[in-house]
This record gives structure tokens, sequence and C-alpha cells, in this order.
């Protein structure tokens, strides 16, 4: 479960502050848009999730680490890798670099809930074979 997903984003103006840098709560907008392709690669949508499967993933916690800014027009490629998956949560190390500059990096762990308990559910069989690989 190693292996590395990658997505590119560019910089809009509405990511960046006053200051002309990306503010630094939308680097988990991007997190959250890298994730969601990393499920889209392997077949998945949330939309599927939600109304075939009656589940979801929902974020449990974050560490993020801020090493250097991005700037407005910056192509950014956010990295996601599994780090551990369980029965009902996935956890997740995820960066964004601009070129070879390594610009933030996090832990994100989510959770699976219900759609309507929004109580910890297993991930469905299917999708937990598909992430496994």
């Amino acid at each position: 479960m190693s292996q590395i997903f990658n997505w590119n984003a560019r910089v809009y103006y509405e990511d960046t502050d006053a200051g002309g840098i990306v503010f630094y709560a939308n680097y988990l907008k991007f997190f959250e848009r890298a994730r969601t392709e990393w499920l889209r690669a392997y077949g998945i949508s949330q939309q599927q999730m939600s109304q075939e499967f009656e589940v979801m993933f929902v974020v449990k916690a974050t560490a993020v680490e801020y090493h250097a800014p991005a700037r407005l027009d910056d192509e950014l490629r956010l990295t996601v890798v599994v780090e551990k998956l369980g029965r009902a949560s996935v956890q997740f190390i995820q960066e964004a670099w601009c070129g070879e500059r390594l610009l933030t990096s996090g832990k994100i762990k989510v959770g699976c809930v219900g759609t309507t308990s929004l109580r910890p559910s297993p991930i469905p069989d299917v999708i937990l074979a598909k992430i496994s690989v």
C-alpha cells in the first residue's frame, strides 16, 4: 500500500491570502481533492459510496506541517499514500509539491461512517478490495 498517487492542481487567486501566498487552510482542500481523485482512480465515487453502500468517508484527524509557500499560478503536485488501512478507517500521508520543492506535508485519517447514523461503519468489501492493492 505504499503506492504514490499524484494529482496536479493550479493555484488560483481565490486560494491566496492578502500576502499573495496560498492560505494555509487551503492545503486541506487540495488534499481533499487529491483523495477524491485517488478514489476515482480506483473506480469509486463519493456519490456511489453514499447511494449504493450508504457510507461516506469523514475526516477524523489531521496533522499538517508547512515547509514553503505556494503562490498564484503555481502548479502543485499533490501526493496520496495509504499509510494504514483499517476495517473502518484509512490513514494517509499527503504532500504538496511545486516542482522539486516540498510545500506541505500531512497525515490525514478518515473514517467510514453510515450516511444516516454518522456512526462508524466497515468499509464495504468491494471498496476495501480495490483500495488494498
